[in-house]
């Protein structure tokens, strides 16, 4: 009886432990739910009510409307893409004055003062690239000038222009590099020198026919050579600034996602676009000459953006900012030149159009304006060497009813932090012929080499 005794006891304290340890697992996801609630609770009463915000200090700055005109020529809904963008589809719209965004709920503006260093690492950074100039070696299918698409697969023998002149800069000028090889067993990638921007305006291609011509090129390497079928392309590249060269493997379905990707249209929210496979060029628009120096500008106006309304993001930057005094953003063409309001500017705004990429952030850093970056999703070119936060703002959609509550935050040391950095990368998004050490076809050979296999297929 004593041992029966014994052995209860034994049991029912057994269970007393065992359910006092499950408790406290149950307790856990328990709290995690009710502080998950709390917080959603404290969104929707801070979004809905009027105690936040007052008319003497009202952070969104209400501007004047638009005028009709303008709303007339733009091809999208005012209104549906401030609701899709920022506004709350739980209500009728509310008015800018109660809405509050989540950067600005939970704090979470960026302390520039701590972001100082414009590489990630330095060191190794340097390290890394004394190796790429070393050991990195380039294979490119050969063509001759009798090729009937020779225009096509060349590089090009005067200086390119215009908004897509990076792929053609970056074909030219490593056809005269050092990390050219011409034996295919040294090269530690391949690249296809096709070009999405000479296709395009090609009569017997244009965009319609470009799928089919890069099939049709995939085969004859394969067929021809060795290097495609051993890897299923992994170690080739191309390069395309235009956003169709994005789907220019749509028809080598197997290769899609392995094939390196070197686009301006870097977007990682559509599919095709894969980060640290691929890598994100930068947009340059050639200039000629050195930078202007700008250290001793005064700069008067806060923000910057002119350009065509083409986008929901950029309607809803005009229907809130259109007529504000501090920020200018414009709708169309100046009638004076870019170049006097970016040098007017303390900060130049980068507005996502048809797609993520456009030719303003270098514009900017060019003119030595500090870069606001309204493009989510946007996989920034050299994002893997250069630490953006050190040289720009980046905001996301929903913050732009607070935009110019966020840039007036900015205290004058982190300002100057943030030109002093952007001056400093400049360097890295100029394109020249020959290559100058640094320079964006250096930067981008970098990402190409962060890219290679570390084992070489036989």
């Amino acid at each position: 009886m004593a041992k029966s005794s014994s052995s209860l006891c034994h049991l029912i304290s057994q269970y007393r432990c065992s359910t006092s340890f499950g408790g406290s697992f149950f307790f856990l996801p328990l709290s995690l739910a009710i502080s998950t609630l709390v917080l959603i609770f404290l969104y929707n009463f801070c979004t809905t009510s009027k105690v936040f915000t007052t008319n003497e200090n009202n952070v969104y700055q209400e501007s004047s409307p638009i005028s009709s005109l303008i709303q007339q020529m733009i091809p999208f809904s005012l209104e549906n893409a401030a609701d899709e963008l920022f506004f709350s589809p739980r209500s009728s719209p509310l008015s800018k004055g109660s809405q509050w965004s989540m950067g600005n709920l939970f704090g979470l503006y960026g302390n520039y003062a701590n972001n100082t260093e414009i590489y990630h690492d330095e060191d190794l950074f340097q390290q890394d690239y004394k190796e790429m100039n070393r050991s990195l070696k380039i294979y490119v299918y050969p063509h001759t000038k009798d090729d009937p698409f020779a225009n096509i697969l060349l590089p090009v023998d005067y200086d390119p222009k215009g908004h897509y002149a990076s792929e053609l800069y970056f074909k030219k000028v490593l056809s005269g590099s050092h990390f050219i090889t011409q034996n295919p067993s040294e090269a530690d990638l391949f690249f296809m020198p096709f070009s999405i921007v000479e296709m395009r305006h090609d009569p017997r291609i244009g965009p319609e026919g470009m799928r089919s011509f890069i099939k049709q090129y995939v085969y004859n390497i394969s067929q021809t050579y060795p290097y495609w079928n051993r890897t299923g392309g992994a170690d080739h590249f191309y390069v395309a600034c235009h956003s169709i060269g994005r789907f220019a493997m749509d028809e080598v379905f197997e290769a899609k996602f392995n094939v390196i990707q070197v686009v301006c249209s870097s977007s990682y929210f559509v599919a095709g676009y894969v980060p640290h496979k691929d890598a994100s060029m930068p947009q340059i628009w050639p200039r000629q000459g050195n930078p202007p120096n700008v250290d001793s500008l005064k700069r008067k106006q806060l923000a910057f953006f002119a350009g065509t309304i083409n986008s929901p993001v950029r309607v809803a930057l005009l229907q809130v900012w259109g007529n504000d005094t501090a920020i200018f953003a414009h709708f169309g063409r100046l009638e004076t030149p870019d170049a006097d309001q970016l040098l007017d500017a303390k900060f130049c705004l980068h507005v996502k159009g048809f797609e993520v990429n456009t030719a303003r952030v270098v514009d900017a850093i060019y003119y030595g304006c500090v870069p606001v970056i309204l493009a989510n999703h946007y996989d920034l070119p050299f994002t893997d060497i250069l630490n953006w936060e050190s040289f720009s703002v980046v905001v996301h959609y929903l913050d732009i009813p607070v935009l110019k509550n966020i840039l007036q935050r900015i205290s004058l040391e982190e300002y100057s932090i943030l030109q002093r950095n952007t001056l400093k990368v400049r360097k890295h998004f100029q394109w020249n012929d020959p290559p100058l050490d640094y320079d964006a076809f250096y930067m981008t050979m970098y990402e190409l080499w962060l890219r290679r296999s570390s084992v070489k297929v036989n």
